[in-house]
């Protein structure tokens, strides 16, 4: 429990010195040196795992939306939904606002930990495919959906969740959308230009409208998906925060959620799509964004309804506080 102490410090009164005996802060110089070891350590582990995300961005071709106008302008599309339903989070805060800055930086870490869940994707998937459908389930079950909500729950914890600015639960999930929409775009990005080949055959006009455009629509219609899975293991990690004693388990239990949320969408989208065809005569395309639309719709609610019961719990508590304070203002007196 985090209000445990030793007893010694428990049974001691307050004004007996127990440094170094059940109590610890810094003081003489040898103090200072390990606590500047420490933070260097932190640092550095933190530098080495974005610096590896980076070159593992570079190694997979992930830059190619900056450096091709083209792939550029088809990712910045693609994204658009994802953004929207992100900005739709944020301004769900009912708390203080969060910087623009954290916000930024959360986004781009998104962009580089998702590396991390490409190269472990790939190195796992071949011993699936041998199972034919029932691998194809358990690949998304066991590899990509705790996988890819790990990296993007990590994206909020090298940063965000160390600022003082992450100061309310439902923080976690504002930054969660951030990564989750940092990890849909780098993704979509290499969905993007795998699928195009080489961009130099293509021109910005009817190239573009045709060869890329179903593509970015498809692609589009996945990234809200990743925003959704995102904020709710963003929303458990700021749960967390506040509730120390029970952090593993609740950080634990948010990655549960949206793993099994994601892989439930993986396993399901062509089988659902299909179904929808078959039943509607829709067209595959039309059929793919009314299930997405379907699925994306049952549990961006359930991520709604959490920030709703935050929100509403959040203002029935400064209610009661003003109700609170205005029971001990001074009452008016006759010479008032």
């Amino acid at each position: 429990m985090s209000d445990r102490v030793d007893p010694v410090e428990s049974a001691s009164d307050d004004g007996v010195d127990l440094y170094d005996v059940s109590t610890w802060e810094e003081r003489t110089s040898l103090d200072g040196l390990a606590v500047a070891i420490y933070r260097l350590i932190v640092g550095t582990a933190r530098v080495a795992v974005v610096l590896a995300a980076f070159l593992i961005l570079l190694a997979i071709g992930g830059l190619a939306a900056l450096t091709d106008l083209q792939v550029g302008l088809l990712t910045l599309l693609s994204a658009v939904p994802a953004l929207g339903l992100a900005a739709y989070v944020y301004y769900s805060d009912v708390t203080t606002s969060e910087p623009l800055s954290l916000l930024v930086a959360t986004f781009l870490l998104g962009v580089l930990t998702a590396n991390f869940a490409a190269v472990l994707n790939s190195l796992a998937q071949p011993a699936f495919q041998t199972l034919g459908f029932v691998g194809s389930v358990a690949f998304f079950f066991l590899i990509v959906g705790p996988v890819e909500e790990t990296v993007k729950l990590l994206a909020v914890r090298l940063h965000a969740y160390r600022r003082d600015e992450f100061d309310a639960v439902v923080d976690g999930a504002v930054y969660g959308a951030m990564a989750g929409l940092g990890f849909a775009t780098i993704e979509n990005s290499l969905y993007i230009t795998q699928n195009l080949g080489t961009a130099a055959d293509m021109d910005l006009g009817l190239g573009l409208i045709g060869m890329g455009g179903g593509i970015t629509a498809v692609r589009a219609l996945a990234g809200p998906g990743h925003v959704i899975y995102s904020a709710i293991a963003g929303y458990y990690l700021g749960l967390a925060k506040f509730n120390r004693e029970n952090a593993g388990p609740i950080v634990i239990k948010g990655l549960i959620l949206a793993s099994l949320v994601h892989a439930t969408y993986n396993s399901t989208v062509g089988i659902g799509s299909g179904l929808i065809t078959a039943v509607t005569g829709l067209p595959p395309l039309a059929a793919f964004f009314a299930y997405v639309v379907l699925f994306d719709g049952v549990f961006g609610l359930y991520l709604l309804g959490k920030i709703k019961r935050y929100r509403d719990a959040y203002r029935r508590a400064h209610a009661e506080d003003t109700a609170h304070e205005s029971t001990f203002r001074s009452e008016p007196t006759e010479f008032e």
